[in-house]
């Protein structure tokens, strides 16, 4: 009986060592790094089936090129795990998205090999392109490597830096991950020769030799030889497209066959010519039969037994805010035939999946491209139609211009339904959805509102759905309700005006959003030393309700108010009321509690909020705190 192979993962620190082996050797060490991704992810929970995908890809770029001198860019990072095996990582990889562990996604902080962060979508080809030319002006070595899947190919972002990709000659290496066959039919032998022959040194040597032949022949027949040549590869190989936009297209190659990855990627590392593009066909989830099986090939997942492929699942409990949001918009495109729904390439994750199951005609996944989605619906509703935007709050950034040129400015009723505001545990300060408040309740015309619970969530989406007046948000955190009960009939909710949901005499919690639970967590405590206790939900942002924050800041020794968002939010507008009514020259006891001016790490959602300082004990601390400064004030004005 022969005995087990030597692991060779346990030999690799860094991709070093992995270019110490010899190629026969790549196929067994691809294979080990796939199984310590599963075992590793099947501990965390986190992103699973795209990082299946790129296992040899993985291994072929750092065995072929000189990382971390050659910088290799991931789009969005949630493919990295393998990455961040073979980069000095391992002894880590099981803390992936917990407190005080590796993010889940690249981090420059991290390690030298993550040479540019990531998480949203599109970016790596900007981010190459920038190392490259870096690079080429001030004659260092070095390559610019992007890894973009075929996804992030929708956003325009990608093709604005492929425009621009001239300025850094043969520096620049644009690898396309196409795991959906969405751009190329299946990979066969043929094209996989053909790849390779068309990035072989004496293919392009010749090519080269031809270019300049043909330059000495008339313009005519110049430019009808270049013509013919685009024309004769693109037919084969699908690579026009790139080629107009000056890349030298090789593919598509098969990217779980490290016999055809391994010369490719040589040859296009050695060519003389300009910026390449290598077309690389996987299948997301590759290696992992559960994975395979899945409609989402195990995209994002909870801790799952390795051996059966069997996620854990959450307790059951009340509905989460994503599904209340989904049930109440179908509510009301059953009730008006002109409400329509538009997500940016996230159906599931914004619960439009279950819309366009009912409403297929209208419902529209524009793809990755935010800027478009917002235009898009700005146009919708200039033409009467009833438009909700489902964007998370963190990608919503990304069309920030949109949201104030093309619907701000001219007042029309787009309907944002906000997603994933707040903190968001595991993804970290990439996906936190910390600034939203502060950039829209900072624009004339706008509507911000904040849901408390699934209930106040179903009225305000029934809130948005009737308001004609102009845009209108609603924000809404990442997981599960409170359990309250739901309304049968959906409220539709005066514009900026707020409710008492406990009435008191000392102190006023003035609460935006879901920190309503904790505010009355504090209640109970401040009540229990004698503090009787007000608090005020506010629901709008914007505008804020001017008579119920007049009446709480001038009837109550201490008020504070208390929201999921960063500086520049609701505390930031009251304090500002307060100020626009003299109410500050009057010896005002207000405190505000937001966000702390950082970008937040990942760990458990509650951590991260006992953190930021705003859980149930923190807003204790911070009336007695302010109660006791305002009482030696008093006592100090009393002696003098």
């Amino acid at each position: 009986m022969s005995s087990p192979a030597t692991p060779l993962l346990d030999t690799v620190n860094t991709p070093a060592d992995l270019r110490q082996l010899q190629p026969d050797q790549l196929r067994q060490l691809a294979d080990e790094l796939r199984a310590e991704t599963i075992a590793a992810v099947g501990v965390t929970g986190g992103h699973l089936g795209s990082g299946l995908g790129v296992v040899e890809l993985t291994t072929a770029i750092h065995y072929v090129f000189d990382t971390p001198n050659d910088k290799l860019v991931w789009d969005v990072g949630h493919q990295c795990y393998p990455h961040k095996i073979l980069t000095g990582r391992r002894d880590r990889i099981r803390t992936l998205r917990t407190g005080g562990g590796l993010s889940g996604f690249t981090k420059r902080a991290e390690s030298e090999y993550d040479p540019f962060g990531a998480a949203h979508s599109s970016t790596s080809i900007s981010a190459a392109l920038g190392f490259a030319v870096a690079n080429r002006m001030q004659d260092q070595p070095g390559k610019g490597i992007a890894v973009i899947g075929d996804g992030a190919m929708s956003a325009g972002m990608a093709y604005e830096a492929m425009n621009n990709a001239r300025e850094a000659g043969n520096r620049l290496i644009v690898i396309l991950n196409d795991n959906d066959m969405s751009i190329a039919p299946p990979v066969g032998g043929l094209s996989a020769y053909l790849a390779r022959l068309v990035s072989s040194r004496e293919f392009l040597g010749l090519r080269d030799l031809a270019k300049r032949l043909v330059r000495r022949l008339p313009r005519p027949l110049h430019n009808a030889a270049r013509k013919t040549d685009e024309f004769a590869r693109g037919m084969a190989m699908g690579g026009t497209l790139f080629e107009e936009l000056g890349f030298y297209y090789v593919g598509p190659v098969d990217g779980h066959n490290l016999d055809q990855l391994i010369p490719v990627l040589e040859n296009v590392r050695d060519a003389a010519e300009g910026p390449c593009l290598i077309h690389v066909v996987t299948q997301k989830g590759k290696g992992y039969a559960p994975a395979e099986a899945a409609a989402d090939k195990y995209h994002g997942v909870q801790k799952f037994d390795v051996i059966t492929g069997a996620q854990a699942k959450a307790p059951p409990g009340p509905p989460s805010y994503t599904n209340v949001f989904a049930q109440a918009l179908i509510a009301e495109a059953q009730r008006d035939a002109k409400v329509c729904a538009i997500t940016a390439a996230m159906p599931s994750g914004t619960g439009l999946d279950k819309f366009q199951a009912a409403f297929p005609d209208r419902t529209f996944d524009v793809g990755i491209a935010e800027q478009h989605a917002v235009t898009f619906a700005a146009g919708l509703a200039a033409q009467g139609m009833r438009p909700f935007c489902a964007i998370y709050s963190t990608f919503l950034q990304r069309a920030y211009d949109q949201v104030v040129h093309d619907v701000a400015i001219q007042n029309l009723p787009v309907r944002f339904a906000i997603d994933r505001a707040g903190l968001v545990g595991a993804d970290g300060s990439t996906h936190a959805g910390s600034f939203d408040v502060t950039y829209l309740a900072s624009l004339p015309n706008f509507v911000v509102m904040a849901a408390a619970d699934e209930a106040e969530l179903v009225n305000m989406v029934h809130t948005c759905a009737v308001h004609d007046s102009g845009p209108i948000a609603v924000r809404y955190p990442r997981g599960n309700g409170t359990g309250v009960a739901m309304p049968a009939i959906p409220e539709r909710l005066e514009i900026g005006k707020g409710r008492i949901v406990r009435e008191g005499r000392q102190v006023a919690i003035l609460s935006l959003g879901t920190r309503l639970e904790e505010a009355m967590k504090a209640a109970e405590a401040l009540e229990a030393k004698g503090l009787s206790t007000t608090i005020a939900d506010l629901r709008f942002a914007k505008p804020l309700d001017e008579a119920m924050i007049r009446r709480l800041l001038t009837t109550h020794e201490v008020a504070v108010t208390i929201e999921e968002g960063a500086i520049g939010g609701l505390g930031a507008h009251v304090l500002t009321l307060a100020s626009d009514l003299g109410l500050i020259d009057n010896g005002l006891k207000l405190r505000t509690m937001r966000l702390p001016d950082i970008f937040q790490d990942q760990d458990k959602p509650e951590k991260q909020y006992a953190d930021a300082r705003l859980d149930a004990d923190a807003i204790v601390t911070t009336i007695l705190t302010a109660l006791r400064h305002n009482s030696a004030n008093m006592g100090a004005e009393v002696r003098a």
